[in-house]
């Protein structure tokens, strides 16, 4: 997931910067290139950015394309006015079908980055599972699953602490809602809450002990990622439960 990150970051530098290079490289044959045909390689740039990148990229490609072609190839040149009719035209269309194509691309994009994630969620589930199943010890399935809700969640820290409730603090439920004293924590708006959170762990019913998430400011992991957060700490209640570990109050 940190690498779609990553490269967003370096899609949203390219949506506004590479029109300028393109039409920076162009500019020297502007009076032997028609400006439909430097439009067109310009929508070209645009899809190139929307594809490896999100919506906002390509939006910013498409604006950053209109921007330069108005700059470089109408005229007055290196000034931002258009006098013909013809090149205000092509100046629009070229805004409006890069924004259309940028969409198109960044919804094809978004759905592969749904496949790999999912692949990445399956993954971790079933390399819990086996391990819970197996004779390994609990603690060591404990320390595997700190380390994927680490990871899973963008968490700073986690611990975990067998026995009993000690304390009120937010709790990631098992619907994967966050609930921080009686009220529901909207994490898709605001993110984590500022504090520990508990994720409490069951086995055949019994409770066991909870994790204790430290998040990281401003991290807004999606539903399916703190589901599947639950779905582990339940694996890890079925080896503790399967080990015969005390169980908390």
């Amino acid at each position: 997931m940190l690498r779609f990150l990553h490269r967003d970051t370096i899609a949203v530098m390219a949506g506004l910067l590479a029109p300028l290079a393109v039409a920076v490289v162009l500019m020297p044959a502007r009076t032997h290139i028609s400006n439909t045909d430097v439009a067109l390689i310009l929508v070209v740039v645009v899809v190139a950015v929307a594809a490896n990148g999100h919506r906002l990229a390509g939006a910013l490609a498409a604006l950053s394309a209109a921007v330069w072609f108005d700059f470089f190839f109408t005229r007055p040149y290196e000034q931002f006015a258009i006098t013909k009719a013809a090149d205000i035209r092509t100046a629009v269309l070229l805004l409006l079908v890069g924004l259309a194509v940028s969409q198109l691309a960044a919804r094809a994009r978004r759905m592969q980055m749904v496949a790999v994630t999912d692949a990445y969620y399956l993954s971790q589930l079933h390399d819990t599972a086996e391990l819970a199943q197996s004779r390994t010890a609990p603690d060591q399935v404990v320390e595997k699953v700190k380390r994927q809700l680490t990871d899973l969640l963008g968490l700073r820290g986690c611990r975990f602490e067998y026995g009993s409730l000690l304390g009120h603090p937010a709790r990631l439920q098992a619907d994967g809602s966050v609930t921080a004293g009686r009220k529901v924590w909207d994490v898709d708006l605001l993110g984590f809450p500022d504090e520990e959170i508990e994720l409490r762990t069951y086995g055949n019913g019994h409770y066991y002990g909870r994790f204790m998430l430290r998040p990281t400011p401003g991290a807004k992991p999606p539903l399916q990622a703190r589901l599947v957060a639950v779905t582990l700490a339940d694996h890890v209640g079925a080896a503790l439960d399967t080990a015969g570990m005390g169980r908390g109050e």
